[in-house]
């Protein structure tokens, strides 16, 4: 089955452009992606892979219709590649069933890694001189009294999580986790 995936546009040209060219490649089902946001964008795209078959053909026009993002494209097309589905962009020249496909497709791979890499180094080198400033990372130490006094008051009734909030100064997120734990 060859699928063929319509990116969003508000160009209805630019629409209209994308299934003309994936009808000339042979596409017989097509998905399109409603004007969403990029988190619906990116599970559409993936319960559309979640239909496919391995060896099955997944088209686009361009990477750009794929994504939003860089993070997400390497997403997609590693959930491709362990799927065992093709995927062609017409218009870069991908083809994963060539050995040039393959090549680009492991690249990305390689681009998503390097930067996973960078960010994490950066990470690191931040904390190691935020140390001898005083600075330790992650999330601020909850003053255990403050919560203490919240969860009483929640647990009296006598007040609303937002005059708690308000009262002791602990988030109503921090509130709610003490007392999941607590239950448990």
């Amino acid at each position: 089955m060859i699928v063929g995936y319509v990116g969003y546009s508000n160009d209805d040209y630019t629409l209209k452009l994308q299934v003309e060219t994936l009808k000339k490649y042979g596409c017989n089902q097509f998905f399109h992606s409603k004007n969403s946001t990029s988190e619906t964008k990116y599970s559409q795209v993936l319960g559309i892979l979640d239909l496919l078959k391995p060896g099955d053909i997944f088209v686009v026009c361009k990477l750009k219709h794929l994504a939003d993002s860089i993070t997400q494209l390497f997403e997609i097309t590693n959930y491709i590649r362990e799927k065992g589905i093709i995927f062609v962009s017409i218009e870069d020249q991908i083809d994963t069933r060539i050995p040039i496909g393959k090549i680009m497709f492991k690249t990305l791979e390689i681009l998503n890694e390097f930067s996973r890499n960078i960010l994490h180094e950066r990470k690191v080198a931040s904390l190691k001189t935020g140390r001898p400033r005083g600075r330790k990372g992650g999330r601020p130490k909850v003053n255990q009294q403050k919560l203490n006094k919240a969860i009483s008051l929640y647990l009296s009734q006598k007040m609303t999580v937002m005059q708690i909030q308000e009262a002791t100064g602990i988030s109503r997120t921090t509130l709610y986790r003490s007392l999941k734990k607590m239950k448990k």
